[in-house]
């Protein structure tokens, strides 16, 4: 039996204390998350909806989300696998297409390079990423291709 799990978030257009919305180029995308218990996400529009390049995009926070939950994921696999995971770090990208007024990502490539301790099973850690990217919540609900392109390195033995 599956389990549900409920999460709530509450969007504010903030936007709205630099002026209303009149045409398109001249109001604000600023707005704020609240997640209850949680600092307030600040965020805009991409600049290529005229929105301010210093906060997060949507497009941003779709990526992050994605590569986030794959790491989240891997390093729990390799917990239960008794890997010892030093360091992770991914360099993921993604492309939108737009098209008739709207727009979708047609993919993201995510790109985690890991350092695993001496001694650990390579192959064994490669593999995981496989496992991390089917039980991927996020990747799960998108209807685009996540490709993974891992990279396992085992740390050099210090003496």
């Amino acid at each position: 039996m599956a389990k549900e799990h409920t999460y709530a978030a509450t969007l504010t257009w903030t936007g709205g204390a630099k002026g209303p919305v009149r045409d398109y180029a001249g109001y604000s995308r600023e707005y704020s998350v609240a997640t209850a218990g949680k600092p307030p996400l600040i965020g805009s529009a991409d600049p290529l909806f005229k929105g301010d390049s210093a906060l997060h995009n949507p497009e941003d926070l779709l990526l992050a989300a994605l590569s986030a939950c794959h790491m989240l994921t891997y390093l729990a696999e390799c917990a239960r696998a008794k890997i010892e995971v030093l360091s992770y770090g991914d360099e993921a990208s993604g492309v939108m297409v737009l098209s008739g007024g709207g727009g979708r990502f047609t993919e993201v490539a995510l790109r985690p390079r890991v350092v695993v301790a001496p001694g650990s099973d390579l192959a064994k850690a490669h593999a995981l990423h496989k496992n991390a990217h089917a039980q991927c919540f996020i990747a799960n609900s998108v209807n685009f291709p996540v490709e993974n392109e891992p990279q396992v390195i085992e740390a050099t033995r210090t003496t």
